[in-house]
């Protein structure tokens, strides 16, 4: 059983992690380099108006871009297996077969407990934007995604009358307390930029969670 769980996992999540670095090299890493840009004052930001007739921030550079690429490629290669033993761990505790369609659902399972649910609190962020200390972000981080990944499982394999009452407590106490933030907001890129940034980076973590989950499903049979 432990080697099928890691075969699963390491085919997994190595997919995953590729197709996610591709989607990212394509979408979110470009935002990422322009608001770095707005951050050491390259560009032009009128935070009181849009100034459509200020400059725009040059074009990062070629190999700044491979490099970055490079190295978020290989963390997600690292979080992608990473993620992909949690969810066949997770297959094989359930004692339930699966293949890719309910390694799918397991998916949206997780993309809701790690994306959502934070993002809920926490949208994802640009560089230069005005932010409450890491440590607090962290640890409320963990504690929305072990919250909704706690929630979810009990109203998935609960039984009895406490599982929905108790789901639900789960899901939404750390929203009840609440996500740090700093006393004001600010960000030096355009809140255009921002935006989008928010936008894409949750739709590319559904695909990415999507795919993981389907890949694990269907690994985790055939290694079976």
């Amino acid at each position: 059983m432990l080697r099928r769980i890691l075969s699963a996992a390491l085919a997994a999540g190595l997919l995953a992690g590729v197709l996610v670095s591709v989607l990212q090299a394509v979408t979110t890493t470009p935002l990422i380099l322009q608001a770095e840009v707005f951050e050491t004052g390259g560009g032009v930001h009128d935070h009181t108006g849009h100034d459509h007739s200020a400059p725009l921030p040059a074009e990062p550079e070629a190999e700044d871009v491979v490099t970055r690429t490079a190295l978020t490629a290989t963390a997600n290669l690292i979080t992608g297996v990473g993620f992909a033993l949690l969810v066949v761990g997770a297959f094989a505790l359930s004692g339930r077969p699966v293949e890719g369609r309910e390694g799918l659902l397991w998916g949206l399972g997780g993309f809701a407990a790690f994306t959502l649910s934070p993002a809920l609190g926490l949208p994802p962020e640009l560089p230069g934007t005005i932010a409450a200390d890491l440590a607090s972000r962290q640890a409320w981080w963990a504690f929305a995604a072990l919250g909704a990944a706690g929630g979810l499982g009990v109203l998935a394999f609960g039984k009895g009358w406490w599982r929905l009452p108790v789901g639900l407590a789960l899901l939404v106490l750390p929203h009840a307390v609440g996500a740090p933030h700093p006393d004001a907001f600010g960000a030096s890129a355009p809140a255009e930029l921002v935006g989008q940034f928010v936008a894409k980076s949750i739709v590319v973590s559904a695909v990415f969670w999507a795919v993981l989950g389907w890949l694990a499903g269907g690994f985790f049979k055939r290694f079976a």
